[in-house]
């Protein structure tokens, strides 16, 4: 399985310089590039400040389905409240055609001072829909229905895919600006030395760009997304509070990190740990 991961990885450092722009084609990628689509456009300053929901009229019926799925757990108020409620952030959350299935997070600003001010989500309009890999989603890939767990809620698979964004602009608000930006400029530079010195990472031009940068496009991509991942994993710790219900997702989650995220395992260990009966459901 970790051969797997090793093979994605590979694929990833073809397609990621995709990632870190802000045009391209989804077709051939990675179904781990593919869920989250093409980064949206930064857009220009505007006047309007908290969460600013441009949702068109035949989708918000069940977008409001998935917010309110979002809002049922108290760390999701608490999330939403903290952008909803800040007079210098504006996240703008909207649902597109594009990219059905997955959802996309960027749009980033950031103001002199190196203060995130603002940030996009978009959501598939399908979003309750389709589960992305297991390598890199391990969170919600554990909603993927067996014979013994059945099937949970699309507005709750909804939810967890939008938490795993709200982990993004999160995590995303509290790097360097400076760092996050550097690695949007060189990464590309990056990819295409890789793709065209026979794909050598010892590559002396690498190894100085992955210095600068604090790693290689797929250790920093994956990082990015094991951090929207954690982020989802509180909600689904939140949302299902009977342990019948989240040891068995907990257990899931657990193997596919065990698999393929285990430098990452930390990060998992400690929402498990806070888990507000004790209940660790497996996990060391």
């Amino acid at each position: 399985m970790r051969s797997s991961r090793i093979a994605l990885g590979f694929l990833l450092v073809a397609s990621v310089s995709m990632f870190f722009t802000e045009v391209g084609d989804t077709s051939s990628r990675p179904s781990s590039i593919a869920y989250h689509g093409v980064e949206p456009v930064a857009a220009p300053p505007g006047t309007e400040r908290g969460i600013k929901e441009d949702v068109p009229a035949k989708y918000h019926e069940r977008y409001q389905a998935w917010k309110a799925e979002f809002l049922a757990t108290e760390s999701g108020r608490e999330q939403w409240d903290q952008f909803a409620k800040n007079p210098n952030f504006t996240l703008t959350i909207s649902v597109s055609r594009e990219n059905a299935e997955g959802a996309t997070t960027g749009g980033y600003r950031w103001n002199d001072q190196g203060t995130l001010v603002a940030a996009t989500i978009i959501l598939g309009v399908r979003l309750d829909e389709g589960y992305p890999n297991p390598i890199y989603f391990p969170v919600m890939n554990s909603l993927v229905p067996t014979e013994s767990s059945g099937r949970i809620d699309g507005n709750t698979l909804a939810a967890t895919k939008l938490a795993h964004e709200f982990g993004h602009v999160k995590r995303t608000s509290q790097v360097d600006s400076n760092v996050y930006q550097l690695q949007a400029q060189l990464i590309p530079q990056y990819n295409k030395i890789f793709l065209s010195n026979g794909r050598d990472a010892k590559d002396p031009r690498l190894l100085e760009i992955a210095g600068k940068i604090g790693g290689t496009p797929v250790q920093i991509w994956e990082d990015r997304e094991y951090w929207g991942e954690t982020n989802a994993m509180v909600f689904l710790r939140d949302r299902f509070t009977d342990e019948r219900m989240r040891c068995p997702l907990f257990s899931k989650i657990r193997h596919s990190v065990d698999l393929y995220a285990k430098n990452y395992e930390p990060r998992f260990l400690e929402v498990v740990r806070a888990t507000p009966d004790r209940k660790i459901c497996g996990w060391p």
